[in-house]
């Protein structure tokens, strides 16, 4: 069975040629040439079945031969806010596996305890993008910069808020009981924060409750941020599976 090759291209109904990138990748790495079938992904929910048209040394069209209209596997905007971990790696793991896994909008948080002030928001949208081709997903996930943990939770958000901690004074409901109260045909926006590894600091708790946020706990375990980050996006899609 011939290999199914699929590439990234926001308007691939209009531009009839590849991105740079991706026609690099075409011609240097899979050596694709006039009348190989290809795949492209919008990242709104359309795959396009297309042909190679022409190839030069830089350059990649293709022709459209049919719009594969894709439906979304979970309903709802599925949100997830975590304050980066000093190994930038981590932060990359966790953003390939949530992106395979299934997630809306991804954000970063600079917080009082956090390890890491800035993040190239440009690597993880490569990682989010090779992640999303890999696991065929058609819709690419928000990949937004980081923002002070005090301007995120003042911004309005619809739907439901969590925010995740370790403070035993504050008390917490375990977030898939939560969620499994939660109407099955429910089909909103739900964000989950995660903090750095010190956790937010009880201010930031506290911040966060004043603004509609519900606390909630992971579990008996002490989590990696990465691995409670994706434990939620985990509880998520189990609870809002199409």
């Amino acid at each position: 069975m011939k290999e199914e090759r699929y590439f990234y291209v926001p308007e691939a109904d209009s531009r009839m040629e590849l991105p740079q990138e991706e026609a690099s990748h075409a011609l240097r790495v899979l050596r694709l040439q006039p009348g190989d079938s290809i795949f492209l992904m919008n990242g709104k929910g359309l795959v396009f079945r297309a042909e190679v048209a022409q190839t030069t040394n830089k350059h990649c069209t293709y022709n459209i031969l049919e719009t594969l209209p894709q439906q979304k596997t979970w309903r709802g905007h599925l949100h997830l806010a975590m304050a980066p971990t000093k190994m930038m790696e981590r932060v990359e793991w966790f953003a390939e596996k949530a992106t395979e896994i299934g997630i809306d909008e991804l954000s970063f948080l600079n917080c009082q305890f956090s390890e890491r002030h800035q993040l190239r928001q440009d690597r993880v949208e490569k990682i989010v993008i090779s992640a999303m081709k890999q696991s065929r997903k058609a819709w690419k996930p928000i990949v937004n910069e980081m923002v002070s943990f005090k301007k995120f939770v003042q911004q309005e958000r619809k739907g439901c808020k969590f925010i995740a901690h370790c403070y035993e004074e504050i008390e917490k409901k375990d977030l898939f009981d939560e969620l499994k109260k939660l109407n099955d045909e429910t089909d909103e926006e739900m964000t989950v924060l995660i903090g750095p590894e010190g956790d937010f600091s009880i201010d930031e708790v506290q911040l966060a409750l004043d603004n509609g946020y519900e606390s909630i706990s992971l579990g008996q375990s002490r989590l990696r941020t990465e691995t409670a980050a994706l434990s939620a996006v985990m509880m998520l899609q189990l609870k809002n599976r199409s």
